[in-house]
């Protein structure tokens, strides 16, 4: 894991890493409400015993936290991020992501490589301002830790690929990652995400169908990997998502350079 940064504010909202134990657990309580009650996750019998989302990566990774400050001597934690650098998950094995795709072309790229999942907002705090901190205290992360290159898996929520086949069509037609940069889904678990003729879903129509958090990465000119995954656990479709981290919006490392500036 590595060292933070200064906490972000905008307004009753902050954002930082998770500093002990007890705001990791936090972190992973919330993760279990939103994934396994609101989404019909599966649960293991230890999850459902802790009522808590983990596994073997969290112990590597670090952990953003979107804190609710209305109280301010208990801050609550309404989003979380979860952040896996390469020499972390070099501790754990690999990536989590590699359980899905063939991460060869992303391993082979120079500089610092970091995986983002785990993503998830309360529901009282699913709005533009929590995404909006929560963006820019990612910036905040990369900037810190010198990132070259993002990615991670990100879900369309269900388990049958037809029924989102035009969301999928147009994410392979119109954002599929250059060869270099280009994970595809292990052979046993590929699914075909070109389900649709081309041309048959626009890109107005096309972006409507992506849930928030693909539309973002796409915002900072994200790419998708060649295949999708069914994760039956999870209940969802996942797409690969890669992001050259010099195309995250200029603004947010404004935001974070006035913040250190104001710091010194």
């Amino acid at each position: 894991m590595t060292s933070g940064f200064p906490e972000l504010r905008v307004g009753e909202l902050g954002v930082r890493l998770a500093e002990t134990a007890a705001e990791r657990d936090a972190a992973e309580a919330l993760r279990y409400r939103v994934f396994y009650e609101e989404m019909g996750a599966h649960p293991s019998a230890e999850a459902k015993a802790t009522r808590r989302d983990r596994d073997r990566f969290d112990a590597v990774a670090d952990h953003l936290l979107v804190l609710d400050h209305a109280d301010p001597d208990r801050p609550a934690v309404v989003g979380t991020y979860r952040l896996i650098r390469r020499e972390a998950a070099a501790e754990a094995g690999g990536f989590y992501s590699a359980d899905e795709y063939d991460l060869a072309p992303l391993l082979a790229q120079p500089g610092g490589l970091l995986e983002l999942g785990r993503s998830c907002v309360d529901a009282a705090w699913r709005n533009r301002a929590a995404m909006q901190v929560m963006w820019q205290g990612i910036a905040a992360y990369v900037f810190h830790n010198h990132i070259d290159l993002m990615f991670g898996v990100a879900s369309l929520h269900g388990t049958d690929p037809d029924a989102l086949a035009p969301a999928l069509s147009y994410l392979a037609e119109h954002h599929l990652a250059p060869p270099e940069l280009r994970p595809r889904a292990l052979p046993g678990r590929y699914v075909e995400m070109r389900r649709r003729p081309a041309g048959t879903v626009t890109p107005r129509q096309g972006l409507t169908l992506l849930p928030p958090l693909i539309k973002g990465y796409l915002r900072l000119g994200g790419f998708t990997g060649d295949g999708a995954v069914i994760d039956d656990q999870f209940n969802t479709v996942d797409v690969a998502i890669v992001v050259k981290t010099a195309l995250v919006a200029e603004k947010y490392y404004r935001h974070y350079e006035r913040q250190t500036d104001g710091a010194a």
